[in-house]
């Protein structure tokens, strides 16, 4: 399985592979052209309610991880995550996320969630 996370404002490269934007909102001050994204899915992003609830607080994270991972789980949201893990199993897949810190944002869930999933 190939898939990694990377925060769109950092280059893109040609080991990125398909180039997947996974924010809600598009990242501010960001061209498209620069962003060279493949897809943006907003489909599999936390909703506006526990994003705003979260507001990337430190001491909130673990309570955010809990409540988004219940989100993954709806039978809304699997078809777009079973589609992510087919992708990284045969190509290079690199979540693309706009929070500054590196070590606490939903695309660090995200991977762990996908990777986790049985097909």
């Amino acid at each position: 399985m190939a898939l990694y996370i990377k925060r769109i404002y950092e280059p893109a490269s040609e080991g990125d592979g398909m180039r997947i934007l996974v924010d809600r909102l598009w990242p501010r001050g960001l061209s498209k052209e620069r962003a060279q994204l493949t897809l943006w899915m907003k489909e599999v992003t936390p909703s506006p309610a526990l994003r705003t609830w979260f507001g990337h607080r430190p001491e909130r994270f673990a309570e955010f991880r809990a409540r988004y991972e219940a989100e993954l789980a709806s039978l809304e949201v699997q078809p777009y995550l079973h589609k992510l893990k087919q992708w990284s199993e045969k190509d290079v897949v690199t979540l693309l996320y706009a929070a500054r810190d590196p070590k606490i944002n939903h695309a660090i869930i995200l991977k762990q969630y996908i990777e986790q999933l049985l097909i």
